[in-house]
């Protein structure tokens, strides 16, 4: 299986040893790596029977890969770790190795090693490997009162998607494709940090979840409006059959894997990034409000919720 998973695959130029040694080998130019890891379980984060084999490879290294474009870094590496039961279909394994090794192109990089296990579910777990290229880390905690708050990519399609699938309603296949494939830009990763974001976030919980994160770490409140918030005709029209808001999944729906962040003024926004909102010295607790009112119910996504 080891040998399906990586003959005739081309390594990135950052990979000096890939599979085949007891461990890879991976340039670290400036002498440091960003390192971020991830997993995924069969019945909670993915189902074969919503997602095809390509798409769940595909998503483990995305949710892997937008958080090295998080800290305004670009991917070099990922090493995967697959547990599966002994009867998996090799058209599986086959599937999900290929939808790595698809997105990690995507991200510029390769898949330089792992481990495969038997387990009696199907877990998958990334770790992803990064260089920030001589410059400092984006942290959460770089926020400033006064700052603006922008993102990159789209908000609440995934959740869109998921809540479409559990429904079993047809149709709206943007919001479905969102779901089983989140697309992170993971180049804005690097071009907000060359643009002096003062922090960043990618959205895997939530919007609110993960700005609240920047809040706190960095003492700021943050206030969203909601009239900046683009909501494209498909997610109206599934919004309306499913009797929700579509600014709801927006908000509270993770897994789309945009890119979150603060910027000094709106002057300093690379191409691809909308303001969303701003921050100011935080009054208490940090919080996240929207149209300056705190929002009812959950913020996002709670692993053991």
């Amino acid at each position: 299986m080891i040998d399906r998973a990586t003959k005739g695959r081309t390594q990135s130029e950052n990979t000096i040893l890939g599979p085949g040694d007891d461990a890879a080998l991976v340039a670290a130019p400036d002498g440091r790596v960003v390192v971020t890891t991830d997993m995924l379980v069969h019945g909670r984060h993915f189902r074969l029977d919503w997602s095809s084999p390509v798409d769940i490879g595909r998503k483990a290294i995305a949710q892997n890969g937008a958080d090295i474009a998080a800290m305004g870094a670009r991917c070099t590496g990922f090493v995967v770790a697959l547990g599966c039961p002994a009867d998996t279909p090799v058209n599986v394994t086959d599937g999900i190795f290929e939808g790595m090794w698809r997105e990690a192109g995507r991200a510029g990089a390769s898949v330089v090693g792992g481990d495969l296990v038997e387990s009696t579910a199907l877990v998958i777990s990334v770790t992803a490997l990064g260089a920030l290229d001589g410059r400092g880390p984006v942290l959460r905690s770089g926020a400033r009162a006064g700052d603006v708050v922008a993102v990159a990519g789209v908000l609440g399609w995934s959740a869109g998607g998921l809540a479409v699938l559990q429904s079993g309603i047809s149709g709206h296949p943007k919001l479905v494709g969102a779901h089983r494939v989140p697309r992170p830009e993971y180049e804005q990763g690097v071009q907000a940090a060359l643009a002096g974001a003062t922090s960043l976030t990618d959205v895997s919980d939530g919007l609110l979840a993960d700005l609240g994160h920047i809040a706190v770490a960095s003492s700021v409140d943050i206030d969203l409006d909601s009239g900046s918030f683009s909501i494209s005709d498909e997610m109206n029209s599934a919004a309306e059959e499913l009797g929700v808001s579509p600014l709801s999944w927006m908000l509270t729906g993770g897994e789309d894997h945009a890119l979150a962040g603060t910027f000094a003024s709106a002057a300093d926004l690379p191409d691809g990034w909308t303001v969303i909102g701003r921050t100011t010295d935080a009054r208490g607790a940090p919080t996240v409000t929207v149209d300056s009112r705190s929002y009812s119910g959950p913020a996002g996504w709670t692993s053991f919720q």
